[in-house]
């Protein structure tokens, strides 16, 4: 099907215009040609008339992505750099490759099929609102679409088989596949892309002469009010009013955010020096117990088990690490197996969006732990268990995994007094 946009208004929605408004960068671009907030803004075109996007308006899309749906844990560069040379930043670029028979498409020269996997068994599901991508492949022209996809892709590739991926191994496997990640013949795209990502122009923090418009930690720009109270730094805006309203209960938690001047409605997740937020360990401790006690208090499930294991699993990051988003690094095809096959229904599963929130994901790590103590029809020792829920099932031997049962004994020394316990671990 021929794609033809003329506007940027006619391949993105008002929320995405308004977000690229707000760039200083993109809104000094646009008015110095001639643009108009509130009118449509034309869509730059090369001699050929081919539609490209500017340096400025990738670098803008990009970090928009990044900052909505994959809370800075993506390179907004690693995204440009693999546009520039996928596509020269050619929105509607296509190009069929005879080896495999398929056509990758847009920004990032996404494959619709690989579009339809990460919608369908990954749980990408940022933009269903504008319609189904199986058999709907025109939407990857798209650029805000296509850039999404295409970051989510990045992301899977940086966890590959449960390992934490080099950039070096994510780049040449975007290009050549998992297979070709190391062979010679992606080498010489790894160069380039090392080239071009380090002639991208850089941008600089710019205000606007009112103070309403600051940069964030990636280079994204939002308005001041919204950087202040951006939604995704505030734990009211991720959790049920039910569950904030159990966290202020809780004696540990009421004391450390009562210190902290904390107010009910408004209260701000700790955050690290590059701006990611996190759990103390009082908070986390809090959720571990609220969760067993409402939905696993039957299957023995002790709270400083699953303490441990998002220690271990998250380093206690509320987005997640590498692969796994969410604070017990459970992904999006184990937690709605669990959800819709196995019956653990408490929290929905509708996209991977969902695991940010740290209530989600403790329930479908305790509900994962609950049922590998029974893997396979028999109970399971707590040295499998861990390992297992680490590595997955199917991975457990003592060479490669059972360092990790070391260091979880270990890890469970911050949540539980080991003279109480007598050295003795016990998982359910």
């Amino acid at each position: 099907m021929a794609v033809n946009f003329k506007y940027w208004d006619d391949c993105m929605d008002i929320d995405d215009m308004e977000a690229m408004w707000v760039d200083p960068e993109v809104s000094k671009e646009w008015i110095d040609v001639g643009e108009t907030k509130g009118q449509k803004v034309h869509l730059s075109r090369d001699p050929d008339g081919q539609l490209f996007l500017t340096q400025t308006e990738m670098k803008a899309v990009a970090g928009i992505i990044v900052h909505r749906h994959f809370k800075l844990q993506i390179d907004p560069d690693m995204i440009c750099a693999i546009a520039e040379i996928e596509s020269d930043r050619q929105p509607t670029a296509q190009c069929y490759n005879k080896k495999t028979k398929e056509i990758t498409v847009g920004l990032m020269q996404m494959i619709p099929t690989k579009a339809e996997w990460l919608v369908r068994e990954m749980g990408y599901r940022a933009y269903e609102a504008h319609g189904n991508i199986e058999g709907n492949p025109e939407l990857l022209y798209r650029p805000f679409i296509n850039v999404y996809f295409g970051a989510a892709y990045i992301k899977w590739l940086s966890g590959y088989d449960g390992k934490q991926r080099s950039d070096e191994f994510v780049v040449r496997a975007y290009k050549g596949g998992i297979k070709k990640a190391t062979h010679k013949s992606t080498m010489n795209y790894w160069l380039r892309y090392l080239s071009v990502k380090q002639s991208l122009p850089s941008r600089e923090p710019q205000i606007s002469e009112n103070n309403s418009l600051v940069p964030d930690a990636h280079g994204s720009v939002v308005s001041a009010s919204s950087k202040a109270g951006d939604t995704w730094i505030y734990w009211d805006s991720r959790v049920s009013q039910e569950d904030m309203d159990e966290l202020w209960r809780h004696p540990d938690v009421l004391k450390e955010w009562t210190e902290s001047g904390e107010r009910r409605g408004k209260v701000r997740f700790s955050q690290d020096a590059e701006k990611r937020p996190y759990l103390s360990r009082g908070e986390l401790t809090a959720i571990s117990e609220i969760i067993v006690s409402r939905h696993f208090n039957t299957k023995g499930i002790r709270p400083t088990v699953l303490s441990a294991l998002a220690e271990l699993s998250s380093m206690r990051f509320v987005n997640g690490v590498g692969p796994c988003s969410g604070i017990m690094g459970i992904d999006y095809p184990t937690a709605f197996w669990l959800y819709k096959d196995v019956g653990y229904k408490a929290y929905k599963v509708n996209s991977v969006e969902d695991f940010y929130n740290p209530f989600l994901s403790m329930y479908f790590g305790a509900a994962y732990l609950a049922w590998l103590s029974e893997y396979k029809g028999r109970e399971r020792t707590h040295e499998f268990i861990v390992q297992a829920y680490l590595r997955g099932p199917e991975n457990v031997n003592l060479q490669e995994t059972g360092p990790l049962w070391l260091k979880f004994q270990e890890t469970l020394g911050y949540y539980e007094d080991p003279k109480k316990e007598h050295g003795n671990c016990s998982i359910l």
